[in-house]
């Protein structure tokens, strides 16, 4: 006898590191709750993406439970035109999916309707959304060139500020020896090279600690720095509040976000000092929860 299908409401939460896929019945049972490399995945073209997410889904999902519903945020998804390519390309793999950025993630993952979403993880962006359900994004420009507040991009600032004070013959006030020894070398030149040998997310992203490690010890430079991304960030605030964003909750996710309270503290102060009515919430859940909660509305 064979069994009978099992529904299931899909969600997917693409990083630029990670792939969170997480599945439950209809009545709220969770069936997959998991983690994937992400390594290889790129929004653009839009079938070469579904058809990667449909790997994946396939890969994770029990035998016999069927797709009745898709929720979808992906990083490099920077435009409304984007996310509407990959709808279309999933849905003819047979999908029914809400496709967004996934900064979109943040709001309904934390049981919110309304307001603004901002991710500091390998990257940085904002998403919001005006009084007609535009969307609109602040940030997002990739690490070479932006994502202020993103592990990268912290730690190439820090880098420029550690060498030029070097260069102005400053003494060390603890963040060129962290970066030093984050990079196993041991003079000021050497970590130039050594930054430029290796210029990805994946050489520079995880060495962020050694910022945050120096900060903590009493490097003035290594504040600074934080300070000026968690102002980046509250400014990507102000640009999408010039828009029409509406809303007053600000939801903050990602792994500098969420491993480091200094940049949480210093968005937060930033935010504070311009919009002193709005109200920072660090997500508790992961951001595929709202992937999840889009494929609920499908259905619903």
């Amino acid at each position: 006898m064979t069994a009978s299908p099992l529904p299931v409401i899909v969600g997917l939460d693409a990083g630029g590191t990670k792939l969170g896929v997480r599945a439950e019945t209809l009545d709220g049972s969770r069936v997959a709750d998991v983690a994937l490399p992400a390594d290889e995945w790129s929004a653009s073209p839009a079938g070469g993406a579904a058809r990667w997410l449909d790997v994946r889904i396939r890969h994770v999902l029990p035998e016999g439970a069927t797709v009745a519903a898709l929720g979808v945020g992906a990083q490099g998804l920077d435009t409304v035109e984007h996310a509407r390519e990959l709808r279309a390309a999933l849905g003819e793999l047979g999908y029914r999916a809400a496709v967004v950025n996934d900064a979109e993630l943040l709001v309904p993952a934390a049981g919110l309707r309304d307001g603004i979403g901002v991710i500091a993880g390998t990257g940085s962006i904002a998403v919001g959304a005006d009084a007609s359900g535009r969307t609109l994004f602040a940030g997002g420009w990739g690490w070479v060139i932006g994502d202020e507040g993103g592990a990268p991009a912290i730690v190439r600032e820090a880098t420029v500020a550690a060498l030029r004070a070097d260069d102005e013959g400053l003494p060390d006030d603890g963040l060129l020896a962290a970066l030093e020894r984050a990079f196993g070398v041991s003079s000021a030149p050497a970590l130039a090279r050594a930054v430029n040998d290796d210029p990805t997310p994946e050489s520079w992203g995880p060495r962020a600690v050694a910022v945050f490690a120096a900060a903590d010890g009493g490097s003035g430079l290594a504040v600074s720095v934080i300070d000026r991304a968690g102002s980046a960030l509250a400014a990507l605030i102000d640009r999408l509040v010039s828009r029409g964003a509406t809303g007053s909750h600000i939801v903050v996710g990602g792994s500098v976000f969420a491993h480091q309270p200094r940049l949480l503290a210093a968005f937060s102060g930033a935010v504070a000092a311009t919009h002193p009515g709005f109200t920072v919430v660090p997500l508790t859940d992961a951001p595929v929860a709202g992937a999840v909660e889009l494929a609920r509305r499908i259905v619903a």
